[in-house]
């Protein structure tokens, strides 16, 4: 019988990845057609579905102002009517408004081209909104950095998996991940960081949900928690 935070011998992180990968094909993230949308999504799509952070994209297109000056030239309640629906729009409005300061501060996609990916990620976490998931979603979606994205879906299922314990903090995951599929040449770890994470993402939203659907799981024959076994 399998026991809570017992280690799982049967799978790697690895191992999940190319299961995953054979059972959904690639996911093509992230959605957006230049790394400015990818960041303004990264900062929209906390607490709220992808579906309407697109509608907000779209919103932002159609007033011409998906442009960092633009937005900084909006008034607070004009920002916020129309990023209305990724919710929370007063607080996702401020966050945006910071965000678009701070980028527009370090000389944009240029400037940020130019620091590491320690200093970087640093300067991101220091914008007042950005916690380390959006940061790490622009640093590997918007500027290719190769930093292992970690969310709810992330925690969920590799601890069902027994290949993590599931209390570790954000940091200690992201490390565990980086470590483990450390293989690889620095562009190679990018396309599989990007790749992974929107695995995941499709698993956990599809699959692996609170309430899992183990009977539709590609990971089901090795996963110790699985209803079916």
């Amino acid at each position: 019988m399998y026991v809570a935070g017992q280690v799982n011998t049967k799978v790697t992180f690895r191992s999940v990845y190319q299961q995953l990968f054979k059972h959904c094909g690639p996911q093509h993230w992230w959605p957006g057609e230049t790394p400015f949308e990818i960041m303004i999504g990264a900062v929209l799509t906390q607490n709220t579905a992808w579906t309407n952070v697109e509608k907000v994209i779209a919103n932002l297109c159609d007033h011409d102002c998906l442009d960092a000056e633009r937005i900084m030239a909006l008034t607070p309640a004009r920002l916020a009517a129309l990023i209305r629906p990724a919710g929370y729009f007063n607080v996702k409005a401020k966050r945006l408004h910071n965000f678009c300061a701070w980028y527009l501060a370090v000389g944009a996609e240029k400037g940020m081209a130019v620091l590491d990916d320690k200093t970087l990620r640093h300067e991101l976490l220091a914008v007042n909104g950005v916690g380390p998931e959006t940061a790490d979603d622009i640093l590997l979606y918007a500027c290719e950095r190769p930093v292992f994205v970690i969310d709810a879906y992330t925690r969920r299922i590799f601890s069902r998996l027994g290949l993590i314990a599931g209390d570790e903090t954000y940091e200690q995951l992201r490390q565990i991940f980086e470590k483990a599929l450390a293989r690889g040449s620095r562009q190679q770890r990018i396309r599989l960081f990007n790749e992974y994470h929107a695995l995941i993402v499709c698993h956990g939203k599809d699959v692996c949900r609170t309430k899992p659907r183990c009977g539709t799981c590609c990971l089901k024959s090795s996963c110790p928690s699985s209803l079916d076994q």
